[in-house]
């Protein structure tokens, strides 16, 4: 006798954000992204739908990193000497969005500048034809000057401009109005503050369509359960009519997976874990197919080869 699945029956749906413009949209992309659309959890496809697959973002610097594993040092290779040159390379890679990052400082040690950011978004803008991300080194103050900055020499691109805070989101905010883009709104793990955050925002104007959340994560192997049930239940109370949590979700297990010691430690551990560069990339797969699916729309990850192994995942998860 066959055996019925038990179905959850949602009343609510994610919000579509499409991040890029074509020419035809006034932007230079060669095509846009979408996301959202959800009415069930991810890939229960027996319960409701899934209209886009998660992406896949590779995260760039604006200058060559000093603080990233050499690793990726040698994954990248001389692609990271330059923003556009790297941005090239992580098309190639196969990422689905560019998420370019900036430093606090340049390699002098010196702050970074407007000037600087309008150069290397512009060689991003010129090397590629994905769509992109910005985000700022996480200070208030200087996330301000950066991103309007980007804001104003990407006008039309609907760039996804971060990091959108509670400390800042009036200046990001404006900024995304006044130039045609998206914000990255991103809280500390909690269901409230990220609610709160996505109404201040709206509040300002901003459609809700513009709005991709950070609920922020660990990497494996810490803090990511807490991650995990935050995201899930931001979608649950999505799925159950919750017009201010109905947003995609965008989260950076490259960024934490890469910190974690067992990313970061070539020598002087067991012998137990193993090739450090196998135990690195497993550690960023592993990280990101889990945030996938506690309903991440887009992961941003360092390593190509991580990026080629999700993609794989999602491949089979839709059916592909």
């Amino acid at each position: 006798m066959p055996v019925e699945i038990p179905k959850e029956k949602w009343t609510g749906q994610v919000r579509e954000v499409t991040l890029g413009a074509t020419a035809a949209d006034g932007g230079t992309r060669s095509h846009t992204v979408t996301v959202g659309g959800e009415t069930t959890l991810p890939f229960l496809y027996f319960e409701g739908q899934m209209p886009h697959r998660p992406l896949v973002a590779l995260e760039i610097k604006d200058r060559k990193p000093d603080d990233w594993s050499l690793l990726l040092e040698k994954a990248w290779g001389d692609a990271m000497a330059g923003p556009g040159d790297w941005a090239k390379a992580a098309e190639e890679a196969g990422a689905d969005l560019i998420c370019l990052t900036f430093y606090l400082t340049g390699p002098d040690g010196e702050d970074n500048t407007a000037a600087n950011a309008k150069t290397a978004i512009r060689k991003v803008l010129d090397a590629t034809g994905l769509p992109v991300a910005a985000c700022g080194p996480g200070q208030a103050e200087i996330d301000n000057e950066l991103i309007v900055a980007v804001a104003e020499e990407a006008a039309g691109e609907r760039l996804l401009l971060g990091l959108c805070e509670d400390r800042n989101y009036r200046t990001i905010v404006a900024a995304a109005l006044g130039h045609g883009h998206l914000v990255q709104a991103r809280t500390a793990m909690d269901v409230n503050l990220a609610k709160q955050l996505n109404i201040l925002i709206n509040d300002m104007q901003l459609p809700l369509d513009r709005i991709v959340m950070d609920p922020t994560t660990g990497a494996l192997g810490y803090g990511i359960e807490y991650g995990y049930s935050v995201m899930e239940r931001l979608r649950i109370a999505a799925l159950q009519g919750d017009s201010m949590t109905q947003l995609p979700m965008i989260v950076t297990p490259g960024e934490e997976a890469w910190k974690a010691k067992e990313s970061k430690v070539g020598e002087g551990v067991p012998e137990a874990w193993g090739d450090w560069e196998a135990r690195a990339v497993n550690w960023e797969v592993l990280t990101a197919t889990s945030l996938i699916e506690s309903c991440a729309d887009i992961v941003v990850l360092r390593h190509p080869e991580s990026v080629r192994r999700v993609h794989a995942m999602i491949d089979a998860m839709v059916g592909a």
